[in-house]
C-alpha cells in the first residue's frame, strides 16, 4: 500500500470485503476503544520505530502495525499508582471523561508490555524500571496477557508507578464501517526506556523490526511491508518531525481527540483507494 495525493491503494482482499458489506446492506459493528504505542529509539542522528507483523489468523493479519490492543475492563477499574499528567489532564487531550482517559492510558502501558516487553513504569515519578526481560518478569507478563492478573496488581506487587508522562498523545483513528472488527484507537508515542529492550514475546506477531520511519515508508511503497492508512500516515508524520525532540514538540500540540476514519472510494473509474476526508 502506498501514499500519494489521491489517497492510499487498498489491498484487494479489503476491497472485496467492502463490496460484499455494501451489497448486503451490512450494519457497522460498534468500535472497541483501543490504544497503540509507537516505541521510538535513537539511531545515530536519526531514530527508529518498532513495528510488528500481525499473525495471519488475526484481524488485520499479515499487516505491520505498532504494539497495541483493546481497552480491557481491568484498565478502567484499576487503582494504579500514577505519575505524570492525571486522568483529568488526559481527558482534555483525548476528548473523553477522566475515567475513560485513565483506561486508555493504562491500556497503552499494559499493551506495550504485553506485546513488546517494555514497561513504562518506575519506583517513583522520576525513574523508570530497568531490564524487565528476566524469567520472573516474563512469567508476570504471561500472567498479564492471559488475564490471570491485572496490570494494577502487577505494578503494586513490584512497587511501581505508571509513568503516564512517558506517553505522548498523537492521534485517534476509527476503523472503517465495513470491517467486521472495528477499533477506536488512540495513538501514542514513547521513547524506549534506558536499560530496556523490546522482545518478540507476543503470540499475536510473527515478525518484529526496528526501522527508520522513512525506510518503513519506502519498503511499503516497494510492496515489501503491508501497512494500513493509520500506520502509513503516522510514520510519515513522525518522520516529518525530523528527530526525537521534534516528535515531542509535535506531540505537544497535536489533536489527539478528533477521530480520523479512512473512507474506501469504490467508484467505478480508477483503482479503489482509501481517502481521508
Amino acid at each position: 500500500m502506498t501514499i500519494d495525493s489521491q489517497g492510499f491503494a487498498a489491498p484487494p482482499a479489503i476491497v472485496e470485503h467492502a463490496r460484499r458489506f455494501l451489497a448486503g446492506g451490512g450494519t457497522p459493528a460498534p468500535p472497541r476503544v483501543a490504544a497503540t504505542v509507537l516505541l521510538l529509539r535513537p539511531a545515530g542522528a536519526d531514530f527508529e520505530v518498532y513495528v510488528i507483523r500481525r499473525v495471519a489468523a488475526m484481524a488485520f493479519g499479515g499487516v505491520y502495525a505498532f504494539p497495541g490492543g483493546g481497552v480491557d475492563a481491568s484498565d478502567s477499574q484499576a487503582h494504579v499508582d500514577w505519575a505524570g499528567p492525571g486522568p483529568a489532564s488526559w481527558a482534555d487531550r483525548l476528548g473523553v471523561a477522566p475515567d475513560a482517559a485513565q483506561a486508555v492510558v493504562c491500556a497503552a502501558a499494559r499493551e506495550v508490555f504485553e506485546e513488546a516487553g517494555v514497561l513504562l513504569a518506575g519506583p517513583d515519578a522520576h525513574t523508570v524500571v530497568g531490564d524487565v526481560s528476566g524469567d520472573d518478569w516474563e512469567a508476570a507478563r504471561q500472567d498479564l496477557e492471559a488475564r490471570r492478573r491485572g496490570f494494577a496488581d502487577l505494578l503494586a506487587e513490584r512497587g511501581l508507578t505508571v509513568r503516564s508522562d512517558l506517553l505522548l498523545p498523537w492521534s485517534r483513528w476509527i476503523t472503517p464501517e465495513f470491517e467486521p472488527r472495528r477499533f477506536d484507537t488512540y495513538f501514542f508515542v514513547a521513547l524506549l526506556p534506558e536499560g530496556q529492550r523490546t522482545r518478540d514475546v507476543s503470540g499475536e506477531a510473527d515478525h518484529t523490526v526496528w526501522i527508520r520511519p522513512a525506510d518503513a515508508l519506502a519498503r511499503s511503497a516497494a510492496g515489501e511491508l503491508t501497512m494500513l492508512p493509520p500506520t502509513l500516515v503516522t510514520l510519515a508524520q513522525v518522520a516529518a518531525a525530523g528527530d526525537l525532540a521534534g516528535v515531542a514538540r509535535a506531540a505537544a500540540v497535536r489533536d489527539a481527540a478528533t477521530p480520523i476514519t479512512p473512507r474506501l472510494d469504490l467508484q467505478e473509474a480508477g483503482e479503489p483507494r482509501f481517502v481521508l476526508d
